[in-house]
């Protein structure tokens, strides 16, 4: 129940950007590029104080088996605004008074834990553009099949539904502090059970926090061949 898919990242894969990377888990990729930071415009929205970070999400068309409609959805506002959420916990936006820092995150095929990948990539893509971080974030998703707590769950699990219906709680840890800097619950489950639920994907961000820091590890050895 613990398994997770296979997962692997590459760092520095879109040359036009400041930063990119892909992540994958099992058959859900997610894409990440980051361009800034830079001016914001218009200048009344400029903040003295701090910088601004900007998340757009999206799906291709044909990233799964039904084809999904173009352009924003309630859906894509919502993963838009909590991977904001997630990721501004980290970024020191302190330190860039006045700009704006983008992360566009792509998923041209999908099997379940989107929103996860997705951060998983602009932690990555954010790290490569250079943007002033206190620590890399690591998410995954942890559903209930009966009394069984599921780590990074697919399609078919997270649409496994028992007497309380289909449950998915996405998570994301930060990867030095341990604190949670997203939390959702879709469906019902017990207090307790979410308790474990939460240790579970604890667990489990420690795993995608390796693979991300060999994904940069490796990024630093290529550029000094």
């Amino acid at each position: 129940m613990d398994e997770l898919r296979p997962m692997s990242a590459k760092v520095g894969i879109i040359p036009n950007a400041d930063g990119s990377a892909i992540w994958e888990q099992g058959d859900t990729i997610a894409i990440a590029s980051v361009f800034g930071p830079k001016i914001l415009n218009p200048k009344h929205q400029q903040d003295p104080t701090k910088g601004l970070l900007k998340v757009r999400y999206s799906m291709l068309p044909f990233s799964v088996t039904e084809r999904i409609r173009p352009g924003i959805s309630r859906r894509s506002q919502e993963i838009n605004q909590v991977t904001e959420w997630a990721l501004s916990s980290v970024v020191l936006l302190e330190e860039l008074p006045g700009t704006v820092v983008e992360v566009h995150i792509v998923i041209p095929q999908a099997n379940a834990g989107t929103r996860c990948a997705g951060i998983n990539a602009a932690a990555l893509a954010l790290a490569h553009a250079g943007i002033p971080m206190r620590e890399l974030v690591s998410a995954i998703s942890v559903g209930k099949i009966d009394d069984k707590i599921v780590t990074d769950i697919v399609k078919e699990e997270e649409d496994y539904e028992d007497g309380e219906g289909a449950t998915d709680i996405p998570l994301a840890f930060l990867s030095n502090s341990e604190k949670i800097s997203l939390l959702q619950l879709d469906g019902k489950i017990p207090a307790d059970r979410l308790i474990e639920a939460v240790e579970a994907g604890r667990i489990a961000a420690k795993k995608v926090y390796e693979i991300q820091k060999k994904s940069l590890k490796d990024l630093k050895l290529m550029e000094a061949k």
